[in-house]
């Protein structure tokens, strides 16, 4: 059975007056018995998160293959996602809010960080970002978001909140933290610094349109560290 496909609970929404079809939980009891308590379970069909995901894992592939949110239609992504445009337009009212969903769905949280040191902390940080710079779901994404920013600010306002600023505050407190431990010099400009080691991956990909290696994170990390570094842990990277 297609675990996206409408299904008979999924007409109870369109009921006249919004109201979904009795069931044997709704069914009296026997004479004189007590009255039901109310089950807990919502009425009506569940926001069923396997339909959810099956449309938003659908509109970040038609992304990827068109290349712009103006290409994209509800349509297709109904079609494809193997739901009735119905069931989408309860959930997002317009392609924008759809698009909005799919790219926050798309972004993988940020890594757990140990804080033993500063320079395994930002190889993990830019591996995750390679990670959504390669990933299936993540593919095409940015380079998307950025060419639609005018015709689409909030979407890119959204992108911008979601990804662009968690990443740069993540990256924000290792860079201080390392201050504050003495790993990185005191005069370090972290803004511009955080800016260099993010730049090196998005100009590969979205410039150059090459390959974003697995070892370029840790590549990245040191280099920067070398000329960054505190006395001590300069003396460590050799």
């Amino acid at each position: 059975m297609n675990p996206v496909k409408d299904n008979a609970a999924d007409s109870a929404e369109q009921q006249p007056g919004g109201v979904a079809p009795r069931t044997a939980d709704d069914a009296p009891g026997p004479a004189g018995d007590a009255p039901q308590v109310p089950s807990a379970r919502p009425r009506g069909r569940p926001r069923s998160a396997t339909v959810e995901r099956a449309i938003l894992d659908t509109t970040l592939r038609l992304i990827g293959e068109q290349g712009s949110v103006g290409a994209l239609s509800i349509e297709a992504v109904a079609q494809q996602a193997g739901v009735g445009k119905a069931t989408i337009y309860r959930r997002w009212p317009n392609k924008e809010a759809l698009v909005i969903a799919a790219v926050e769905a798309a972004e993988e949280p940020i890594p757990e960080l140990d804080g033993e040191n500063v320079r395994d902390d930002l190889v993990r940080l830019l591996e995750a970002m390679r990670a959504n710079l390669v990933g299936r779901r993540g593919e095409g994404l940015v380079a998307m978001v950025l060419t639609e920013v005018h015709q689409h600010p909030e979407l890119y306002r959204r992108y911008h909140e979601v990804v662009i600023e968690r990443r740069r505050e993540a990256m924000r407190v290792v860079l201080r933290r390392g201050i504050a431990t003495g790993e990185l010099r005191a005069d370090l400009p972290v803004e511009l610094m955080r800016d260099l080691l993010a730049a090196p991956m998005l100009i590969r990909k979205l410039v150059h349109e090459t390959e974003v290696p697995a070892e370029l994170p840790r590549q990245v990390v040191d280099a920067v560290l070398r000329g960054i570094a505190g006395t001590e842990p300069e003396a460590e990277l050799g």
